[in-house]
């Protein structure tokens, strides 16, 4: 751990409540929800539970002067929280504890809670925007939109907030935009743009340029790899073009562009010919090989299923009805800082939900998954 661990960064949020009115520190509601979120609590009442069941530990690391606070106390304070505040000083965290390496591809997408809308207030559902370093499988910060339309806007202000120096930033076709590209360029990163039909020109060029026996052509840069298993063979392929001239005038309207690219993934199942063909486009300000674009695009995949499918899966967060005020968004960030304690935590081989059981009833190993959060 290097720099300030988290409890140091937390430290400076300022508690929105009248101060002649608290009765339990800031600082100790925050860390009894982080801790029992890292312990499986899903809930205000839940997370009381969890205090009053491990307060003598509590208190080693808190002062809880008052006990635990109720779970009403709890939903309050979490709901006026500043979630702009929380989520700097989470990736401020990050910053300390995680060193970018060259080449390290961060993907970035985004990602709804689904019970956060609220009809009755009309309220739609929280969309959260989260950076992924692909390698370490560690979050490295998060903003919310107000929709996922709005991801536009929302990626430039995560990515304000990242140390990605070095790094191959990807993204999906929605933040294929001119302006995102110059934004990591800015912030001395690549970027791998998926292309679709909300840059019609460009995949308009594209397609005006592929056909699928190029990858058999000995003189394009070409790449493959094959799995089987379950009865499916899977076959991904991948072509680097650095000839960007079949871009036309489009080639100078995108920052300092080097690479296009192309994977295509054909799927037959039981033996009988493919049916399954899925061609995707991209562009890239890195000078890529067609080993290299097809290793990152299937990195940048792993959003999915190592941060948001054990979002939903361990930690349940689909299932979440927390929505009032900011509490929604600020439990969102909660369980990203369990997710990345829990990952972290590697002397215990398991999955998220029984890592979660463990600490639920182990202080000892509790203790150590907060080691590696900076808390000791």
């Amino acid at each position: 751990m290097n720099g300030l661990g988290l409890l140091q960064h937390l430290s400076i949020i300022s508690d929105p409540r009248q101060q002649w009115k608290v009765e339990h520190k800031l600082s100790d509601i925050l860390f009894l929800t982080i801790v029992a979120v890292i312990g499986g609590a899903e809930g205000w009442e839940e997370i009381e539970d969890f205090g009053i069941d491990h307060l003598d530990w509590l208190r080693q690391y808190g002062d809880f002067e008052n006990g635990v606070p109720v779970h009403d106390t709890i939903a309050r304070v979490m709901g006026m929280l500043s979630a702009t505040q929380l989520q700097k000083s989470f990736a401020a965290w990050m910053k300390d504890c995680h060193v970018a390496t060259e080449g390290e591809v961060i993907a970035i997408d985004g990602k709804t809670l689904r019970r956060s809308y609220d009809k009755g207030r009309r309220q739609g559902a929280i969309h959260m925007v989260s950076a992924f370093s692909a390698a370490n499988q560690v979050v490295l910060g998060q903003v919310k939109t107000d929709a996922k339309s709005n991801e536009i806007t929302a990626i430039p202000e995560l990515l304000e907030l990242l140390s990605i120096r070095g790094c191959l930033v990807t993204i999906d076709a929605m933040g294929c935009q001119r302006a995102i590209a110059q934004k990591v360029l800015n912030k001395g990163a690549d970027y791998l743009l998926a292309v679709k039909g909300n840059q019609p020109k460009l995949e308009e060029a594209f397609n005006n340029y592929f056909r699928m026996e190029m990858f058999q052509r000995p003189d394009v840069d070409s790449y493959s790899t094959q799995e089987s298993g379950h009865g499916r063979k899977e076959t991904r392929l991948s072509l680097a073009v650095d000839d960007l001239s079949i871009l036309g005038d489009l080639v100078f309207e995108w920052p300092e562009l080097k690479t296009l690219g192309i994977v295509a993934a054909v799927r037959e199942v039981g033996g009988e010919p493919a049916k399954d063909i899925k061609v995707r486009y991209y562009i890239s300000s890195a000078k890529l090989s067609a080993k290299e674009l097809l290793e990152a695009s299937r990195s940048h995949w792993s959003i999915e299923s190592q941060l948001h499918w054990q979002l939903d899966v361990g930690m349940r967060e689909d299932d979440c009805r927390i929505r009032r005020e900011q509490a929604g968004e600020n439990m969102a960030t909660i369980r990203h800082i369990a997710f990345n304690a829990l990952k972290g935590e590697t002397s215990f081989k398991a999955g998220m939900k029984r890592k979660q059981k463990r600490a639920s009833r182990n202080n000892a190993y509790l203790s150590q998954v907060l080691a590696g959060l900076g808390v000791s």
